[in-house]
């Protein structure tokens, strides 16, 4: 499209102030910034929307747009709410270097006039494909009912044969075509978003190309429709959080007209983008407001109260409260100047989601809060049993990190790192403190380990690492309560005295006839209750480890 079709629409609120000679250079695009230097991001031929926020005095004006110049844009639109007016000082820059300058009206978004752009140029150059994004506009912006980003891929299958998928930055599939065809293999969407996740940090504009086996993919990034590419001043508070787009296809032979109309459809694919982090809005509040109270060392009963609130929300109807866990993270860069609270927040609501798990959904369960450097995730669980080899099922710490420990490398580069901690499962609020304490502390021992990724569970604070002192109390009273509450409970509902019997079993050194002669019980019978301690609490009485761990458990309680 031309410059001067943008005047002929009153709905954009556009206002002429300089450049009526150059009205006829092509608008390949849009982007909204307010960077002091947006250049790396431009490509040319975009009509540069800005709220000024970049302009500190009137000396700024000069070399922002003889950068802009420099890039090849073709125009700039200056809104007017931050300030006013549009500065006379940035006026007679562009008017230097022959850039055609508009006036946006306060009333009107920047929102509106990139959807204007996109859809006028998508129609232009591409004659028939304009209906396409319109479709795909339609069936964004309808909800649910319009079938979100997979609509949008089937549309590009069928309309314009290309095969595509929406990625998560750990290379999870968030939406792929529903049309007959193969699917996206596991690990081929972690060698995508590796290969994205590392070019993003090198600066290279996308798409970018990516050849595995036979096939070629090209890799185009899906950032917030609130957000331009250049609205982070540094490219490490996003990337380990924006979608990507992968098209089977070279890109690099394609014609300008479909390179725009691609990243139109990723601007599309970012509305359903804003809508899960508008959905994550209460969910964060939620485990901010249970964080709160549990570090301000709140009553139990408070806590609870919270924990009901937030059972709902997370597991629509669930009968009971659930069990849960606590998930502990750490973003840190080697030059300490970001601010790595929201990052961990934001990647840790990513892969705290089952990889094998498609669509936005499954993320809804998933309640992050952050505080200082960290980021520290509530995860309901709605049962919590034993597994098949023993173990209790949740969330583990090696398997949350197996399958996107490659991409985030990739993100991580040579100046990041990513730390976790994993808590045991609790069923009460008066575990929640000390589960906290031991997903940090676990954090704190993957932290001493090499790698860019680490995790460290629970199951890894062994024994005698709760002798050091410099173990906080709560994650002793975790330990205890780890191992003993299953044992209480079951004692409270069936009076089995699993308890009594387990202090005499150790003070007998595992003697299965002395501790039936003090007891008064048959061999069988205690027996049968040492084997219901062992079920319940997944430990093993005939192994000296889980001896101690009970000794030790039962002089702390």
């Amino acid at each position: 499209m031309r410059l001067r079709a943008l005047l002929d629409t009153d709905a954009l609120g556009l206002r002429l102030l300089g450049g009526e000679d150059e009205l006829d250079r092509t608008v390949r695009g849009v982007m909204t910034t307010d960077l002091r230097d947006p250049s790396r991001y431009l490509s040319g031929g975009e009509l540069v929307l800005t709220g000024l926020a970049w302009r500190r005095d009137a000396a700024d004006s000069e070399p922002f747009v003889r950068l802009l110049v420099q890039a090849g844009v073709a125009g700039l639109a200056a809104g007017e709410a931050e300030l006013g007016n549009v500065p006379e000082d940035l006026v007679v820059a562009c008017v230097r270097h022959r850039l055609p300058l508009f006036a946006v009206h306060e009333s009107v978004a920047f929102a509106t006039i990139t959807e204007h752009v996109v859809r006028q140029v998508s129609g232009e150059r591409a004659g028939d494909l304009a209906a396409v994004v319109d479709r795909h506009r339609r069936m964004m912006t309808s909800g649910p009912a319009g079938g979100g980003p997979d609509v949008v891929l089937d549309l590009l299958g069928s309309d314009l044969d290309l095969r595509a998928w929406v990625l998560s930055p750990a290379g999870r599939l968030i939406a792929g075509p529903k049309v007959a065809g193969p699917g996206l293999p596991a690990d081929t969407c972690a060698k995508l978003a590796a290969e994205h996740l590392a070019a993003a940090r090198t600066g290279r504009r996308g798409p970018h190309r990516v050849t595995l086996g036979s096939s070629t993919y090209s890799l185009f990034p899906v950032r917030s429709s609130g957000r331009s590419p250049q609205a982070s001043r540094d490219v490490r508070e996003t990337v380990l959080s924006d979608w990507l787009l992968a098209v089977e296809a070279d890109a690099g032979d394609w014609p300008e007209e479909r390179l725009d109309l691609l990243r139109g459809v990723t601007q599309l694919i970012a509305v359903e983008r804003d809508r899960r982090d508008a959905a994550r809005t209460v969910r964060r509040r939620l485990a901010q407001e249970v964080l709160e109270l549990v570090q301000a060392g709140a009553a139990p009963a408070e806590i609870a109260a919270r924990l009901r609130v937030a059972a709902p929300v997370l597991l629509p109807g669930l009968g009971a409260a659930p069990h849960w866990q606590v998930v502990v993270a750490r973003v840190e860069w080697q030059d300490g100047d970001l601010e790595d609270g929201p990052v961990a927040q934001s990647l840790l609501e990513e892969i705290l989601v089952d990889p094998s798990a498609t669509g936005p959904e499954p993320s809804d369960r998933i309640a992050v809060a952050h505080t200082g450097d960290e980021a520290i995730a509530l995860v309901p669980l709605p049962a919590v049993s034993t597994e098949h080899d023993g173990s209790e099922a949740g969330i583990l710490a090696d398997a949350l990190l197996e399958s996107v420990r490659d991409p985030l490398s990739a993100g991580l580069d040579d100046d990041g790192r990513v730390t976790l901690g994993v808590s045991a499962s609790v069923h009460s609020a008066e575990g929640l403190r000390g589960a906290l304490e031991e997903a940090r502390h676990a954090r704190r021992v993957a932290a001493a380990r090499a790698g860019r990724v680490c995790a460290a569970g629970h199951q890894e604070l062994a024994s005698h690492v709760l002798l050091l002192p410099f173990v906080p109390d709560d994650v002793r009273r975790a330990f205890t309560a780890r191992l003993l509450d299953p044992l209480r409970d079951y004692d409270r509902r069936h009076r089995a005295e699993l308890i009594p019997t387990l202090e005499a079993f150790l003070d007998c050194d595992g003697s299965w006839t002395r501790c039936a002669t003090r007891l008064h019980l048959h061999v069988n019978t205690l027996r049968y209750r040492v084997g219901r301690i062992e079920q319940l609490t997944s430990r093993d009485l005939s192994r000296l480890e889980d001896k101690l761990d009970f000794f030790l458990a039962l002089r702390m309680s």
